[in-house]
Parts: C-alpha cells; sequence; structure tokens
C-alpha cells in the first residue's frame, strides 16, 4: 500500500491544497446522491446522500464519515463515491448536524468525539442495508470524521462487529491536542483555521440567534484559532469542561488497543495538520489495528498522475483494503491498483 507524491507536488501544504482544489476526482459525470432525512432520538434531523448499488442483491454498503465541515460533496466524498460505484457498492455519506446546508434544530452541533453519534447512524444503516438484502457495511471517516468513527470502535469493543465489518480512517487527528496546536500555527493558522472559522463563526452565530443566550457572542466573535472556537461553542455544547477536556477525551489514540474490528489507520507522516511525532506507534494498537503511514500525501490529499493529477488513489487503496478485511468482494481490482 505504497504512496509516492508526483515530483510537481512537493510537500505536505500543496499535497493538501492541490488534491482539495484542483485534481480528479472521478472519471465522467459528477456522483448523483438520493437524500434521506432522519429523525435523530433527541428531536433533532440528520441528512444522509445515497448512491444505491447498481445492482441488486448482498452487495455491500461503504459508509463515509466527513470531516470539519465537510459533507458529501467534498473532494474525497466524491471520490470515494466514484470507488464504490466502480466495485458495485452502495454508497452513503451521513452529514454530521448542521453540514447538509440546513441548520439543524437541537443545540447541539458534531464533534471529534462524537462516538453516540456514530453508533447511532450505523447502527440504523446495517438496520436498513440489512433489510433490503444487502451484504457487509464497511464505514471510512474522513478527518474529525475519522477519530469519531474509531473513537466509536474504541467505545463498542466487540460489540463492533456486529454492526461494522471494517472501519478505516483517514488522516485523522487520533491526538486531538496535538492536532489542534498544530493547526493554530504559522501558515495553518493563515490559512486553514482561517478557512475553517470562515464557516463555523457563521454557523455558530445562526446557533445562537435560535438559542439566545446559548453562549458568550463576543468570546466567539474574537476567537482565533479552533482552541478558542471550541473553548465558547464546542466543548460546553457537548458536555465537556472546555476545550483541554474535550480534546482529551475526544482523542482515540489512548484507545485503539481496544479495536476489535478490523481498521485500518491511515496518516501522512507530511501532514500539516497532525505532527508525525504525535501518530500512534506499532505499540500502541492491539492486533485489530493497521497502521498507514506513508512519508508524502498532505492532510487527505494523496494526489496522483499527472498535471492537473487525481486524487483517487486513496480511495482505492482504504476501500479496497475494507472489502478485503471485511468480507466483501473485490470486484474490480486488489489493494495495489493504481490509476495515473
Amino acid at each position: 500500500m505504497g504512496y509516492a507524491a508526483p515530483r510537481w507536488l512537493p510537500g505536505g501544504n500543496l499535497q493538501t491544497i492541490w488534491a482539495a482544489l484542483y485534481a480528479r476526482r472521478f472519471d465522467g459525470p459528477a456522483p448523483v446522491y438520493r437524500r434521506e432525512r432522519w429523525p435523530t432520538p433527541d428531536g433533532d434531523f440528520i441528512d444522509v446522500d445515497f448512491i444505491d448499488a447498481p445492482m441488486p442483491g448482498a452487495r455491500p454498503l461503504l459508509v463515509l464519515f466527513h470531516g470539519l465541515e465537510g459533507s458529501s460533496r467534498s473532494h474525497y466524498a466524491e471520490a470515494f463515491a466514484a470507488f464504490a460505484a466502480s466495485r458495485g457498492m452502495a454508497f452513503a455519506v451521513p452529514h454530521f448536524r448542521g453540514c447538509s446546508g440546513e441548520m439543524n434544530l437541537a443545540p447541539r452541533a458534531y464533534h471529534s468525539g462524537d462516538f453516540e453519534e456514530i453508533g447511532w447512524i450505523l447502527t440504523r444503516m446495517r438496520e436498513q442495508h440489512a433489510q433490503k438484502g444487502g451484504g457487509p457495511v464497511l464505514a471510512a471517516g474522513v478527518s474529525l470524521g475519522g477519530n469519531a468513527l474509531m473513537r466509536w470502535a474504541c467505545e463498542a469493543g466487540e460489540t463492533a462487529s456486529g454492526v461494522v465489518s471494517a472501519v478505516a480512517s483517514v488522516c485523522a487527528p487520533l491526538d486531538l491536542a496535538a492536532g489542534g496546536e498544530a493547526i493554530g500555527k504559522g501558515f495553518n493558522k493563515l490559512v486553514y483555521t482561517r478557512m475553517f472559522l470562515s464557516t463555523m463563526k457563521p454557523k455558530a452565530l445562526a446557533k445562537l440567534a435560535q438559542f439566545p443566550g446559548l453562549f458568550d457572542r463576543e468570546r466567539l466573535v474574537s476567537s482565533r484559532n479552533l482552541y478558542e472556537f471550541d473553548n465558547v461553542f464546542t466543548a460546553p455544547l457537548h458536555g465537556f469542561r472546555d476545550a483541554d477536556d474535550y480534546w482529551t477525551r475526544g482523542s482515540a489514540k489512548p484507545h485503539l488497543a481496544s479495536i476489535r474490528v478490523p481498521a485500518l489507520v491511515v496518516n501522512a507522516r507530511n501532514d500539516p495538520f497532525i505532527p508525525a511525532r504525535s501518530l500512534p506507534g506499532p505499540g500502541e494498537v492491539g492486533s485489530h489495528v493497521t497502521l498507514w503511514q506513508p512519508e508524502h500525501g498532505g492532510h487527505v490529499g494523496f494526489p496522483m498522475g499527472l498535471p492537473p493529477g487525481h486524487v483517487r488513489g486513496m480511495p482505492e487503496r482504504v476501500g479496497g483494503w475494507l472489502q478485503l478485511h471485511g468480507g466483501a468482494s473485490a470486484d474490480g481490482g486488489g489493494l495495489s491498483s493504481e490509476r495515473e
């Protein structure tokens, strides 16, 4: 499962930004989704975008949990959708609350350690897919969604295999404190933090309009990094004492040895969001966890080929691993499949 970055895209920042903005995500037309709105147990809702399997029968379902401020139209989601279609799989992207283009109803939003929400979504996915005569359920999570998925797998332990056959995380900040510190400095703060806060702050203020007095407006408006934002918004709204408490309790890294379902953990060592020194080592995970830590790839980048490049290689490798270890048919090629 090796990865070599194109010579014309050196460095983690370029591999991250170019992949998200310019690289090809799929061949042919863009994925066409079918949306379902699911009521949540607490009276809210989430929106789930589906692509049904092209053929009936016991086809696998690949569930993808998006990253911070992501959606089914994120570059990696569309690349995974294309991969699923090429393998005859059903595909689903559950949107975290407030990320589907419509503000959710409850005071809460979403966060990196939201394993209860992951568990509820996957259990319903499993039941709904089984009712249709479907095959295995495979789950992948990208960045924030990857940490939340792994956090669920840690909590679920032996029971996870009754819901999913295999899981994978891609560029997940498994140590939230290390990732939060890295994204709050230098170039990262100027580019990535500014980008995230440009959508997170307006959504938080819309939530304040829904629920006056929910948090301190001035503190939120003046927040300059994710730590300050999480301190005033994310942490208190989701039952944490403060950002430090949230980042400590939400991190999956300390619990990876508890996973009892096949799990792939992918992190590029030049990811600008996640210091290589913070990545888990072989001695910190159990026998069910496979670590893949290529030297290059950036944050959810892994571009390949000649300009403008494409981002299909990572979904092919991760999706192929999930199929192989989740007992799903791997029609269309194996882990080493590369298209330049």
